[in-house]
């Protein structure tokens, strides 16, 4: 197990209505020794994004106030969180689903429930490990 992050960890913007799934994330990033910030849906998520750094976006679909599609295109309309890596984390598993998320500007698309490794693996990847930073 990781140790606490740092304040340098590679920080992650988790946006989802559920905040079981916010803390199930934030769990597993946190014990890798990410830094996690929470938004309830993707108006609260756009604001943070566009006032705090962040390294990559965790985004759900289905949402209240922005759904998960609107804050990526939204998102990828501000020069200063355009190139931010977003991944799509859905319930949602139609291929219609995940070509709506890329359009949108997502990079990636994963099919809930989400499994532990495979989320730190994916960190790790798109954020580098944070013992490096």
């Amino acid at each position: 197990m990781a140790d606490a992050p740092t304040i340098d960890a590679p920080r992650i913007l988790v946006i989802d209505d559920a905040v079981t799934m916010r803390r199930y994330i934030r769990n597993i990033a946190e014990r890798a020794g990410y830094s996690v910030v929470e938004a309830a849906n993707g108006l609260e998520g756009l604001e943070r994004a566009l006032s705090e750094r962040f390294g990559l976006f965790l985004v759900d679909v289905n949402m209240r106030q922005m759904d998960g599609y609107r804050f990526l295109a939204e998102a990828r309309k501000h020069p200063e969180i355009a190139d931010i890596p977003a991944v799509m984390i859905s319930t949602e598993a139609k291929p219609e689903d995940r070509r709506k998320a890329f359009e949108a500007g997502a990079n990636f698309y994963q099919v809930k429930p989400v499994e532990p490794d495979w989320l730190t693996r994916l960190l790790t990847l798109l954020l580098g490990s944070p013992s490096d930073v």
